[in-house]
């Protein structure tokens, strides 16, 4: 439905376009439309981010994620490329060389604008280069990210004021309306729904219990818990006030089924944040962004299922564990038994539930490929998998999978590394 709506505005906006007035020359025609398309992938870049729960339940907010950042760098291009074929083409209407012409476009309030947005596109897209980014604190990487926001205002205020490119009462409003509705469903996504929640629910930390493998869960109560659209496999991005900066959030996966009276998450200490999970007080404040996530079970297609997780990728799968119902396996991957997080949850869970557990750890045990989830798991063709842990791991599981001719339909895994 996202592409066949995408796809239907970029017709009826070329249509448009087509349908008015040309350019002063044949580049700067071309610029237009290529600025024409820029604006529509930036419309695309933040419907993708807007957190609208109806994609998020369908499509994941780890894949939506996905396509957003590879959406960025074609945005990136199509906005450096527009703003080089601007100046070319006035330099070659003006018979004056490109760098005397940018100089004059930026003495024009609608050109100096897009530069400035175009400038910020270009320094938000070189920090997110993945030698950049892991090379970046995160704070700091969001804060840059988060000047995308001005990019988007300079950049609408450009468009506001270069009015040539889809001339005409009837475009421009349709023009508006397109940027109206996703700044709408923005707003909702972002803003409205996280705030009501909050304010309905009162979320607060009501345990810390210290795990195995050097883990913490963290119980968070509220009101009214059980109208939280909440389900095992989801996770939420997290806020303890009185722990980190308000503007510090980290996402981690619910590590147990929502009975609606408590939340609960588990986390490794891998990082400042979640290794100060330890020292929460008891009645901290917590603001919750979510739950997200199509790791859940609505993505069912078979009656049984295989879980697989690696290290603290557990935490989702247990919380699943939980809720499936049919006939359920779970291979559990870790370095060493001491430092398998839940390991006595899984075993209990697995054991009440009738499920079957291999717990695959230290050195010696093999690997997860396709031999061995053949060994294990005779059927698993005929069943849905589900699979959570470090990337390297998860590729080695799809790639086992695919040998195995495991459906794409039967295969749900999540691309984030939760907690």
């Amino acid at each position: 439905m996202l592409w066949t709506c995408l796809a239907a505005n970029v017709l009826i906006v070329e249509s448009l376009f087509f349908l008015g007035p040309s350019g002063k020359n044949e580049l700067l025609s071309i610029a237009r439309f290529v600025g024409l398309h820029a604006a529509l992938l930036t419309m695309l870049q933040l419907v993708l981010v807007a957190r609208i729960p109806y994609l998020d339940r369908r499509l994941g907010m780890d894949r939506l994620t996905l396509w957003h950042r590879w959406n960025g760098f074609g945005l990136l291009w199509l906005v450096v490329t527009h703003g080089l074929l601007v100046v070319l083409g006035y330099a070659a209407l003006d018979g004056a060389p490109a760098a005397r012409t940018l100089m004059a476009l930026a003495g024009v309030p609608a050109s100096l604008l897009g530069m400035l947005a175009t400038a910020v596109i270009v320094l938000v897209a070189v920090t997110s280069v993945r030698w950049m980014r892991k090379r970046l604190p995160y704070e700091l990487w969001h804060a840059v990210h988060i000047l995308l926001y001005v990019a988007l205002v300079l950049a609408l205020l450009h468009q506001a004021l270069e009015t040539t490119t889809l001339a005409g009462p009837l475009p421009g409003a349709y023009w508006w309306a397109m940027w109206v509705a996703v700044g709408t469903a923005l707003v909702y996504g972002r803003v409205v729904v996280p705030l009501w929640r909050n304010l309905r629910h009162g979320f607060r930390v009501a345990a810390v219990v210290p795990e195995a493998g050097n883990a913490v869960s963290v119980y968070v109560t509220g009101r009214r818990l059980d109208r939280l659209p909440a389900r095992a496999g989801q996770f939420a991005i997290w806020r303890f006030f009185e722990h980190n900066f308000w503007w510090t959030a980290n996402p981690f996966s619910l590590s147990a089924m929502p009975d609606g009276r408590t939340l609960r998450l588990t986390a490794k200490a891998v990082g400042r944040t979640s290794a100060g999970l330890r020292q929460l007080p008891v009645g901290t404040r917590v603001f919750i962004e979510g739950p997200y996530g199509a790791f859940t079970g609505a993505a069912k297609v078979r009656r049984d299922t295989l879980l697989v997780a690696g290290g603290v990728g557990i935490t989702p799968v247990r919380a699943l564990l939980e809720e499936l119902g049919g006939s359920v396996t779970v291979l559990y991957r870790v370095r060493s038994e001491a430092e398998a997080s839940l390991l006595g949850e899984v075993r209990n869970l697995a054991r009440s539930r009738g499920a079957r557990l291999h717990l695959l750890a230290g050195p010696t045990a093999p690997p997860i490929s396709a031999a061995l989830i053949a060994n294990l798991v005779p059927d698993v063709a005929g069943r849905d998998v589900f699979v959570c842990g470090p990337p390297g791991m998860n590729m080695l599981v799809l790639k086992a999978l695919r040998q195995l001719g495991v459906p794409r339909s039967q295969v749900h895994w999540e691309r984030f590394g939760l907690g």
